[in-house]
């Protein structure tokens, strides 16, 4: 496909590379998936929990080679991820160090790093000459469409995995023991979870501040999270109690909020 076809988005990361003789082993018993099963030039989305499981950081793990695998995170947390790394590496012998690199998301098909995260056929790819084409605010957009957590705004020390949808993506329930795996593994088998992320679209063009209250009947039923502007009107991004209908109109500051099915099978 010719260059000028692709519509092209800034994606900021941080990354940090795991490489040596037990890089495979440590990471497997790090991280939430089976990282241990990736082909080399092939990833996978993966967790950094600590011991009570909630998301240190969110991952991709793409494996360079058969010893060298480089994490892909969130702008801002690449320290975080290698400090608790280096923490726990013991006597693994492996090398981490935060590496850099430049990320984008291309809209339709291409070469890279597969991705659900917009609910639309795109790739990530990392230090590529692409000039961008489409601006942060529709990338944005495009997220809270696809229902794609975030971390900061979906992802943080209250959620649990499973609220956010990031067992479907991101957790082997087969794999091996690593930090949180058993109330992971408790809430999976055992349990259930309180309330999930729901799709949301806002009538009027103001948007609704972070945490605000989501009501039904009188009642609060989840706060808001993250919102962009779509037309008119605005989507956003909400934790919704299970019990609430996937059908019924909500209550967003007194304006009318509709759920939206999710265009993608994640989260």
């Amino acid at each position: 496909m010719a260059v000028t076809a692709l519509r092209v988005g800034r994606r900021p990361r941080d990354f940090v590379a795991v490489r040596g003789p037990d890089a495979a082993t440590y990471l497997q018993a790090m991280v939430s998936n089976d990282v241990e099963a990736i082909g080399i030039g092939d990833a996978c989305d993966a967790l950094l929990l600590t011991a009570k499981a909630r998301v240190i950081a969110p991952l991709v793990v793409l494996r360079r080679g058969v010893e060298d695998f480089l994490l892909l995170t969130e702008e801002g947390l690449g320290g975080r991820v290698r400090a608790t790394l280096v923490r726990s590496r013991f006597a693994a012998k492996c090398e981490i160090e935060v590496e850099e690199h430049t990320s984008v998301v291309a809209l339709g098909g291409m070469d890279g790093i597969p991705t659900a995260d917009y609910g639309v056929p795109a790739v990530e790819v990392l230090d590529t000459a692409l000039e961008t084409t489409v601006d942060d605010g529709e990338l944005e957009l495009l997220r809270i469409r696809a229902g794609t957590p975030r971390f900061g705004r979906e992802i943080d020390d209250r959620v649990l995995p499973a609220e956010a949808g990031l067992d479907s993506r991101a957790i082997d329930f087969e794999k091996g023991c690593y930090p949180g795996q058993e109330p992971i593994a408790r809430q999976h088998y055992r349990g259930r979870v309180n309330r999930t992320l729901r799709v949301l679209a806002i009538d009027g063009a103001e948007l609704p501040a972070y945490d605000t209250e989501v009501v039904h009947a009188g009642k609060v039923v989840g706060r808001m999270t993250s919102v962009a502007r779509e037309g008119d009107g605005v989507v956003g991004l909400a934790f919704v109690r299970v019990e609430v209908p996937h059908d019924i109109e909500l209550r967003i500051e007194e304006r009318i909020a509709r759920q939206l099915d999710l265009p993608s099978p994640r989260p």
